[in-house]
């Protein structure tokens, strides 16, 4: 698929390049000389005083004289009704119209504008080549012959049109081309940033289009970047983005989660260990530095790495190089740092639990990834691709969702974000039958109920098939922060850390009421 991607791209990128060669080697300018050659020379060959090129455009009704004889800086706008020109138009038929000085029209607001006295005219229609309909008409006027215009002079005129039709459209579609190829291009350059292992960043909403366009930007150079975001928006897709269009694609991405490790591994877990260096270290092994080289280090959840750890940690960044624990000899280390944390760094620098050097050390370019309800022209499309995977993992059929299902979608608010979308599609598609639309049955009690669930708050039963009759407190406050839990786990993809976070318990607490309802499975 990339090569494809690629392939299309360059095609694309050759027409641009063809299209920008033929606009410089015809100018504006050399449309507006043919232009205003016609208008010196249909008079001589039509034996008239003077010649008028009319533009027209649909939308608004408009015409305006674009090139004529004796008409420099003057607006020139006949109506479509009262004027030959108009009627020309509108009609698409070619006039001839003699007697015109005692005649009442427009072509007399024009003469007191230019000058002039219009006696007799001869208008054909410009008529598109495209189908557009009437773009334009050409108007001679006052032949100087004893007869005034004759037929010859019509069939003439009406070919010349012809010739006019082509060379204006000719420009405005030079314009038109250069300008598609220029969008299309710029749609595949996204496309194809957006687009890595087979999986696809859904961008409809502008604020990610800009996410992304930023990432593209920093991927050029190896300056650091901290993703910030709550839970479940994508900083691990945006940073496998940034790696993508890197120097460093091909090495390898290792994502390392620091909220995920015990502190008494943080060193070796990062560093490595040598054969021996602890109780249990039957074997050397390389640290993520070491794996990360030529490659990217991403660190999710860096706010909550040890403080014990930092400095180590700093020093291995500002010296490129560390060694093993247990082990005297030092490794060299090259890799891109991009770093992600869905709590605030700063307010950790503020808190003393995070060093203000490493903070500096790790911070060049912020990309803030929006939550999902601030970008809900994304639900739909991303809902769609979750559908399709899920479908295929699945082995099941669906051709969709209900028009009440979608819309409740793409109101509800998401508190676990891109994560608890796709969580929320898997359980909708295991619950609908083969072959039927999704349906709001199929929905949890959370989006059935346009609710977020709280930890320690009494869910709704609406659509289930609990009973609260004979219920005691205590049972009802089991249920609720089972269900809370499980949400919350849900939403964070199984990391006990972040769902603690997002209860606003700690980590021990959540162990605590795991292993209290048997959850710990």
């Amino acid at each position: 698929m990339m090569s494809e991607t690629g392939g299309v791209k360059g095609r694309l990128e050759s027409l641009r390049t063809q299209l920008g060669a033929v606009q410089k080697a015809w100018t504006e300018r050399d449309h507006e000389s043919l232009m205003r050659y016609y208008v010196r020379i249909l008079p001589i060959l039509l034996r008239a005083e003077r010649c008028s090129i009319f533009f027209a455009a649909q939308e608004p009704d408009r015409i305006w004289l674009k090139y004529g004889t004796g008409v420099k800086d003057k607006r020139i706008e006949p109506p479509l009704e009262g004027s030959v020109v108009g009627e020309c138009i509108a009609t698409g038929n070619i006039l001839i119209r003699t007697g015109m000085e005692t005649q009442a029209g427009y072509h007399q607001v024009a003469d007191q504008q230019t000058q002039f006295t219009t006696r007799d005219t001869l208008c054909a229609p410009i008529v598109s080549l495209l189908g557009r309909g009437v773009i334009g008409a050409v108007q001679m006027l006052n032949s100087t012959t004893d007869g005034g215009f004759s037929q010859e002079d019509v069939a003439f005129l009406q070919e010349t049109a012809r010739y006019l039709a082509f060379a204006v459209e000719s420009s405005q579609l030079g314009d038109e081309m250069l300008a598609l190829s220029s969008q299309v291009s710029d749609d595949m350059e996204l496309f194809r940033m957006t687009r890595f292992e087979g999986s696809q960043l859904v961008s409809q909403s502008q604020a990610m289009r800009d996410v992304i366009n930023l990432a593209h930007k920093v991927s050029a150079t190896p300056v650091n970047v901290t993703l910030s975001g709550e839970s479940g928006t994508g900083k691990e897709v945006i940073a496998q983005l940034i790696h993508r269009n890197s120097v460093q694609r091909s090495g390898p991405f290792v994502p390392v989660n620091c909220s995920a490790i015990p502190e008494n591994l943080m060193e070796s877990e990062f560093f490595g260990h040598e054969r021996g260096a602890f109780t249990g270290a039957i074997s050397s092994r390389m640290g993520r530095f070491e794996e990360a080289e030529g490659g990217t280090l991403f660190l999710d959840e860096v706010a909550d790495m040890p403080l014990l750890i930092q400095p180590k940690f700093l020093r291995a960044l500002q010296e490129s190089e560390g060694r093993r624990v247990g082990g005297n000899r030092t490794f060299a280390y090259d890799f891109r740092l991009i770093s992600a944390s869905c709590r605030s760094l700063t307010e950790a620098v503020g808190e003393g639990r995070f060093r203000e050097d490493l903070y500096y050390r790790l911070f060049s370019v912020e990309i803030a990834i929006p939550p999902l309800r601030q970008r809900r022209d994304d639900i739909a499309p991303l809902a769609q691709l979750f559908l399709e995977r899920t479908c295929a993992r699945f082995g099941k059929a669906i051709p969709g969702y209900s028009a009440p299902t979608l819309d409740r979608m793409e109101n509800y608010d998401w508190p676990g974000n891109v994560r608890q979308l796709m969580h929320e599609v898997e359980r909708m598609v295991a619950l609908t039958d083969e072959g039927t639309r999704i349906e709001l049955s199929s929905a949890s009690p959370a989006l059935r109920q346009d609710l977020p669930m709280e930890f320690g708050a009494a869910p709704s039963n609406a659509g289930t098939a609990i009973s609260l009759e004979g219920e005691t407190l205590a049972d009802a406050r089991e249920r609720a922060e089972r269900e809370a839990i499980v949400r919350a786990l849900e939403r964070t993809d199984g990391n006990k850390a972040q769902a603690a976070r997002d209860l606003g318990v700690t980590r021990q607490s959540l162990h605590n009421k795991l292993r209290q309802y048997g959850m710990n499975g």
